[in-house]
């Protein structure tokens, strides 16, 4: 196993790749008591036009099958579920999907080696029926509709359709109760046998483990041996244009307040460091309008919001940073925001607090073995890799690479959203 230094940090992380290509990380601790498992494949709801396992020809399932192929995985041939397995042991197991991965987890403090064999077990153990198939489709459709009223989810899902214009982040992870209708035994397979590949997939541990009995678990799983693996997959990618979907919509809600969405889309197709590129974004957005910030109080004052927050992530090839706010003065308020973004110098002495909160942070983060672990997955799904040396590149800022940074970007390619109550009939 290859030792990696947390530089900075006091701790270690353990790196081996199998021959079947499923990577291994272990993040062991001598003061903790407890642990927890990840197994994760790089497979999220936005791959929905691929090349099947075995096959030569593209094909396109239903929205919503990466969610679906999650809840069924907890339907085992021998009918004992994950759930039931792991309250014999007081140990908490489930799972989620989002737009790039699926995860499978297990945490506990007792029972290790047969919680990480039955881990390994049940997601390299698929089980679909005609009948299991139809009968969860009513399950996750009753799911689908709680969400229809979430004026939250609602809220998310309009900003991301007006910023995307094909890029499968506009689609909601769940699907629709219309498109997971249409999901067949046969599509739960081809999607699984295709995705769920130890050459795609990658188990990360954090706790109170020994790495090297954890390894010989893992090599000598029989479900992992006999793993389909290395093959290439093939997904389709479509090409998002700059441009964004729509510039402005607006309708009413069951809301008490009026809320406003405003997007920006950043293009990232010459940037040569992502990672790097996103900290400086986020150090702009933190001083500029962060929880002390003199925007944040400026529009207390003038009240302009009753509540202001934002959020970033990187989809595919562009950042989009998103502001959410309740205000009244809704167009008031974006332009607020617009002219702060005209002007992205901040002070020198700004860069260094924020530099020592950041590094306060990842020392903190690290004594807790979940945040550790979610920290590093975090890394391998955005980035593609771990990266260890996180406190050296925080105390690398400084305001000349910030501005060489930040200058040439564009801040008005953006989408607003505003969601307004609805008028008495």
């Amino acid at each position: 196993m290859k030792k990696i230094e947390l530089v900075g940090l006091d701790q270690n992380v353990y790196y081996d790749k199998l021959e079947n290509g499923l990577e291994v990380y272990f993040i062991p601790y001598q003061n903790k008591s407890n642990y927890t498992m990840h197994y994760l494949t790089k497979y999220g709801s936005i791959q929905t036009t691929f090349v099947p396992y075995g096959e030569k020809e593209m094909i396109t399932v239903p929205d919503g099958i990466a969610h679906f192929l999650e809840h069924k995985m907890f339907e085992q041939e021998d009918g004992v579920d994950p759930f039931t397995f792991a309250a014999k042991t007081g140990t908490y197991s489930n799972a989620s999907t989002n737009f790039e991965c699926t995860r499978y987890y297990f945490e506990g403090n007792q029972s290790f080696q047969e919680n990480l064999n039955y881990l390994l077990d049940f997601v390299g153990s698929p089980y679909f029926t005609d009948e299991n198939v139809e009968k969860e489709k009513g399950i996750i459709a009753e799911e689908i509709k709680q969400y229809d009223d979430e004026v939250d989810w609602i809220f998310d899902e309009e900003l991301r359709k007006a910023l995307l214009q094909k890029d499968n982040h506009r689609i909601d992870i769940a699907g629709t109760v219309e498109s997971i209708s249409k999901i067949t035994k046969e599509d739960l397979y081809r999607t699984y046998y295709t995705f769920y590949q130890p050459s795609n997939m990658f188990l990360i541990i954090s706790g109170d483990f020994n790495p090297e009995e954890a390894m010989s678990f893992i090599k000598n799983n029989e479900t992992l041996k006999k793993a389909k693996s290395n093959f290439k997959i093939q997904v389709l990618e479509e090409e998002e244009p700059l441009e964004v979907n729509e510039k402005k919509k607006e309708f009413q809600f069951n809301v008490v307040n009026t809320k406003v969405g405003y997007g920006i889309k950043i293009p990232l197709h010459q940037v040569k460091d992502r990672y790097l590129f996103n900290l400086y974004v986020g150090l702009m957005l933190n001083i500029k309008f962060g929880l002390a910030s003199t925007f944040r109080e400026m529009l207390k004052k003038e009240n302009l919001m009753t509540s202001f927050y934002l959020e970033r992530e990187i989809v595919g090839d562009y950042l989009l940073i998103c502001f959410k706010a309740d205000s009244e003065k809704p167009e008031e308020l974006i332009e607020k925001i617009k002219k702060e973004l005209e002007d992205i110098v901040v002070a020198e002495e700004e860069i260094e607090r924020l530099k020592k909160v950041w590094i306060s942070s990842e020392v903190i983060m690290v004594d807790n073995i979940s945040m550790t672990l979610e920290n590093i997955s975090s890394d391998i799904i955005e980035y593609g890799e771990l990266i260890p040396n996180k406190i050296e590149i925080y105390r690398s800022f400084n305001l000349k690479d910030y501005c060489k940074t930040l200058s040439k970007i564009d801040f008005t390619n953006s989408s607003t959203i505003i969601i307004r109550p609805k008028k008495e009939a």
